[in-house]
């Protein structure tokens, strides 16, 4: 006989989790840290093959974690996988979520498994979770922990190793025991019944079930998360650990690792492996045996691990990647040629911030362009809502608002991500006079103006006549700025 090593659980995210947490952070936890109950699942462990060598490659023993999870009376996962409950215990700050005492809330949870084996729900599978929610970075820091018990002593395994259930057990028995699998599995047993097939019984009914039955024909089935060939997954640890509790003169077992919730054709191969585990002499029934479990993060450390979804979560960025794409998609189905990032980076001034400036804005931005400016000199009307977009009725009241300022601030709350300003001033005219009091102010705007045909790459001329084009006209040709004009 050999010690017997098993595969520990590796958590895998979904982000829908980190929603949800997000949500209820916000509008249930609030500050309290009070742990919160999490449903996850795990499948049988799988492999697939790597197409450059042809080899198999093991997928971990992996436990799924997604945001219906929160949701008890809602959650309702798909055939062939065990369920595993949990709990959350959020902290409010990074300093809270290092220091907190880890040992202390790991060995309670083990204390809940261990007491649970007493009852007739025992909870094989029950884990923590720890995080600290960075809610303005959409950083998550986590930590799984999977509590199973270790004897001191290590379960050994009979002939060395696991071996292919299908060359000890037999396709028909193979057979017979995936009719008899439920829907979510985590630990049953099975015997055949006595006109051929075979039943299935909770573990908890281990004495009633396995009465008169012989030990060669009793067997131990778990849904098996592992793809190893000789280790089993984590679960077992805490199964093998329940039945020496509460069946302490019953040592050996033979064990069969369900790795078959599809069950192969005629010329498949089963995956299930299948061995007979025996208890070390010196194991002592009673005590509890110590707990280990821990997840460790991708480099192999104890240490958490952190999950930054602010492309994912982030409002602002996920509007950005929304209209990113759809340009994407008119570019690829129609101008292949389409330079996107030059269109966005290129810098638009809007001289008119009226009708035709407001549509003029939201052509640009929906071009993807991330830098418009409005010059306008006028301020909202009552007539002026009805026909130009980036006002509303209240813009007019008391005067109404400066147009060029009012178009920025709308063209933001359309769109996050733009860069707009908009700037109230005169553009002086042909045939126009200035009076002698304006002056000064009209030698202040023409110097911003210029200012901004020189930060800017393209100028478009949206007025409402040729005097007001006329100077605008002068000071792009000199600084050789594109310009579109009505």
């Amino acid at each position: 006989m050999s010690a017997l090593q098993f595969t520990p659980f590796t958590s895998q995210v979904s982000p829908q989790l980190w929603h949800q947490l997000s949500k209820l952070k916000i509008d249930v936890l609030k500050l309290s840290k009070d742990s919160i109950p999490l449903n996850a699942t795990y499948g049988a462990g799988r492999t697939v093959v790597d197409r450059e060598t042809g080899k198999e490659i093991g997928i971990g023993c992996i436990l799924n974690a997604s945001g219906d999870g929160f949701i008890q009376d809602q959650f309702s996962p798909a055939p062939n996988v065990a369920i595993a409950s949990g709990s959350v215990m959020n902290f409010n700050t990074i300093e809270e979520f290092k220091g907190a005492d880890k040992k202390s809330l790991f060995a309670q949870t083990a204390d809940e498994i261990w007491a649970s084996f007493d009852t007739d729900k025992p909870e094989f599978n029950r884990f923590l979770l720890i995080t600290f929610a960075e809610l303005k970075k959409y950083k998550f820091f986590y930590w799984f922990a999977f509590p199973a018990f270790v004897p001191a002593d290590p379960w050994s395994v009979r002939e060395g190793s696991l071996a292919s259930a299908e060359q000890v057990l037999g396709v028909e028995t193979l057979q017979g025991i995936a009719e008899a699998i439920p829907a979510h599995p985590t630990a049953l047993l099975v015997k055949p019944k006595p006109n051929g097939g075979h039943e299935a019984a909770q573990i908890t009914e281990y004495e009633q079930f396995f009465k008169d039955v012989a030990e060669e024909s009793r067997i131990v089935v778990f849904l098996d998360p592992s793809s190893d060939p000789q280790s089993p997954g984590w679960p077992l640890l805490n199964i093998l650990a329940y039945l020496f509790h509460k069946h302490p003169n019953t040592r050996t077992h033979r064990v069969l690792c369900w790795r078959d919730t599809v069950v192969p054709g005629a010329s498949g191969q089963w995956r299930s492996r299948f061995g007979t585990i025996v208890a070390n002499d010196k194991m002592l029934a009673g005590a509890r045996p110590a707990a280990v479990g821990w997840e460790r993060n991708a480099q192999g450390k104890l240490s958490p691990r952190m999950a930054d979804l602010g492309s994912s979560m982030d409002p602002l960025q996920l509007a950005d990647q929304a209209l990113g794409l759809n340009l994407k998609l008119m570019r690829w189905r129609r101008l292949p040629a389409l330079n996107l990032e030059k269109v966005a980076d290129t810098r638009c001034l809007l001289l008119g911030a009226g009708t035709l400036g407001c549509y003029v804005a939201r052509t640009l931005l929906a071009w993807g362009v991330k830098k418009i400016t409005f010059v306008d000199s006028a301020r909202v009307s009552f007539s002026n809502p009805a026909r130009q977009p980036l006002f509303e009725f209240e813009d007019c009241l008391n005067g109404g608002r400066a147009k060029a300022e009012c178009a920025a601030e709308r063209l933001k709350k359309i769109y996050p991500g733009v860069d707009a300003t908009g700037h109230s001033m005169f553009i002086p005219m042909p045939g126009h006079p200035i009076a002698k009091e304006l002056v000064e102010q009209t030698k202040k705007d023409v110097e911003v103006l210029e200012k901004l045909f020189d930060e800017h790459d393209v100028v478009f001329l949206l007025m409402d006549s040729r005097e007001s084009r006329w100077l605008p006209s002068i000071l792009g040709a000199s600084k050789k700025k594109a310009s579109g004009k009505h």
